[in-house]
């Protein structure tokens, strides 16, 4: 029995209506929890990195990979373990200002969770914390006793260690289109 092991998969693509939605299917129609998902323009002009998170195994993320990279939009994708990827979350946290005034103990739990104070009114505040997702869920619940109004947590965003070979890949792709 092949072990499970978390994948961030990283696609390359342009930015073309429907194509989260047939990636989507692909997760679907073999049952794959999607553990984190993140999309933004990528280190190429006009070429969007989705990155998405899932448990399975290297047999399984190997015929996934493939299967997205026969969608037509889609230039390259490529696969990673957490030990071959640099990522972090962002969260940020709503909080009734009355705690950050009334309650000592929240100025130190934002002080000892490395997070940032964003804005405050006389309403609310927001803070911000960038880490691991064990982090941001710690401050999560640190904060939850104090008015806790809204929480929100961004997905993975990484990078790889290992160089992907995008940029040649995709001048290789532009060549290829011109001839």
């Amino acid at each position: 029995m092949s072990d499970i092991t978390r994948y961030t998969i990283s696609i390359y693509s342009e930015n073309n209506v429907g194509l989260l939605n047939r990636i989507s299917a692909i997760f679907l129609k073999r049952h794959i929890d999607i553990l984190s998902f993140s999309t933004s323009q990528s280190e190429i002009q006009d070429v969007f990195r989705f990155v998405i998170v899932v448990d399975m195994t290297e047999v399984s993320v190997r015929k996934i990979v493939q299967q997205i990279e026969k969608q037509v939009d889609v230039i390259k994708a490529f696969f990673h373990t957490d030990e071959e990827t640099i990522f972090q979350e962002s969260a940020l946290y709503k909080v009734k200002s009355s705690s950050l005034f009334e309650e000592r103990q929240i100025q130190n739990i934002i002080k000892e969770s490395h997070a940032n104070i964003v804005t405050v009114s006389p309403v609310f505040f927001v803070i911000e914390k960038t880490g691991f997702r064990h982090e941001t869920e710690k401050l999560r619940k640190d904060l939850a006793p104090y008015g806790l109004l809204q929480f929100v947590r961004s997905g993975r965003i990484s990078v790889s260690k290992a160089p992907m070979g995008i940029s040649e890949i995709l001048n290789n792709f532009n060549n290829q289109n011109k001839e």
